[in-house]
């Protein structure tokens, strides 16, 4: 039986193919579950909604993370559809340009805060969110992307590296919260990917290259492995499993020099 056979998933933070939330969707798809897609802004909603539409059972729905009218719209809807979700997935995470091409000393006010506000306070609005629904279906999973820039400096990844150290910290803080409801907490941090969010960091090449360089495997990891360490977590396999950040990142995690 497929492990997600009769679950219902949100997925929040999918911008074009590439992105990893978009290969969990389609693993999660296959593993029997019903999904809801969130776009950002009329300029993703096409790609959302033609990557959908090669799923079986899924919904699409407008989620401005920022917003918190448009985030009580999408559990609203969620729960007139099917009655509750059982997992989430959060990929939501933006700062901008010029905060990631700025030293991080030079990183603004409202840099810091739009960082901050999209990549980690996101996670919690939507997890409070979705804890009564959850608690109500006997448990649930919540799940979020990070990266290793969280605990060490990478070029150009500056006021990001600081929102993903803060996401990384939200995680064990709402697992504690959420584990006597039966609701899991966790977070996978993964290697580098040729995603839209990574074309924004100058020098991701270079990333790349020192990973196939430096990492134990010798190379760089693709979103399908990404996804299918998201469904252990999202599933029972993963049951036991809480605040944790699981490294899928081909053992780079693990080198000093």
């Amino acid at each position: 039986m497929p492990s997600l056979a009769s679950k219902v998933g949100l997925i929040v933070g999918i911008a074009n193919k590439r992105s990893i939330a978009w290969a969990i969707a389609q693993a999660a798809a296959a593993e029997g579950a019903s999904l809801v897609l969130t776009y950002q802004g009329e300029r993703l909603e096409e790609n959302v909604r033609e990557l959908a539409a090669q799923l079986p059972s899924a919904v699409v729905l407008p989620c401005d993370v920022t917003n918190d009218a448009q985030i009580d719209a999408v559990f609203a809807e969620t729960e007139r559809q099917f009655g509750g979700v059982d997992f989430l997935v959060h990929g939501a995470a933006f700062a901008q340009r010029e905060d990631l091409a700025a030293p991080f000393v030079e990183t603004s006010r409202e840099g810091f805060r739009v960082a901050l506000d999209v990549s980690a306070y996101s996670l919690v609005a939507l997890s409070r969110r979705a804890a009564p629904m959850m608690e109500r279906r006997g448990g649930g999973s919540i799940l979020t992307l990070t990266y290793l820039g969280s605990e060490r400096v990478f070029p150009n990844y500056n006021v990001m590296g600081v929102a993903k150290a803060a996401l990384e910290a939200s995680v064990r803080y709402l697992a504690t919260d959420l584990g006597p409801k039966g609701i899991r907490v966790n977070a996978i941090s993964a290697g580098p990917i040729k995603t839209l969010a990574a074309a924004g960091i100058a020098g991701f090449s270079t990333i790349l290259q020192t990973y196939r360089d430096r990492a134990p495997l010798r190379r760089t990891v693709e979103a399908a492995e990404v996804a299918d360490a998201a469904i252990f977590l999202l599933g029972p396999a993963g049951r036991a499993v809480t605040a944790e950040v699981l490294m899928v990142d081909a053992g780079y995690h693990s080198m000093g020099i």
